[in-house]
């Protein structure tokens, strides 16, 4: 499953978030409630202060805290550029993963691939 199938998963939520510009999505340490995938526009994700990883459209970001039991956000989130974003809660989350394995492949390989991304930019 493309990365931009997924967030058509997402966009079956009745409205999509905007974002402006500097806006803050998500800000580290906070309970999450959603993830999010990214319709138009590009998101920085940010560890202390510093960015780790500008992400784009199609992409999808946010599921760390829908996973640990902790449902604490390890980033912060902020909109690069006006953004349209598609989100999920827990329960529609798991229903995704249940009903769609594709898709839970689909965000584990993002989570990992994020991962492997923010291990290198610490060497």
């Amino acid at each position: 499953m493309a990365a931009l199938e997924t967030i058509k998963l997402f966009q079956k939520q009745p409205e999509p978030r905007h974002f402006k510009v500097g806006d803050i999505i998500f800000e580290d340490g906070h309970k999450g409630q959603h993830m999010y995938g990214i319709i138009e526009g590009t998101v920085e994700l940010k560890v202390n202060g510093e960015v780790v990883e500008t992400i784009e459209q199609g992409d999808v970001f946010g599921e760390g805290a829908l996973v640990h039991h902790e449902g604490t956000r390890a980033s912060t989130a902020i909109a690069k550029t006006d953004c349209t974003l598609a989100f999920i809660d827990k329960g529609r989350f798991l229903f995704a993963v249940q009903e769609t394995p594709e898709f839970a492949l689909e965000v584990l390989r993002s989570y990992s691939d994020r991962l492997r991304r923010l291990k290198r930019h610490e060497m």
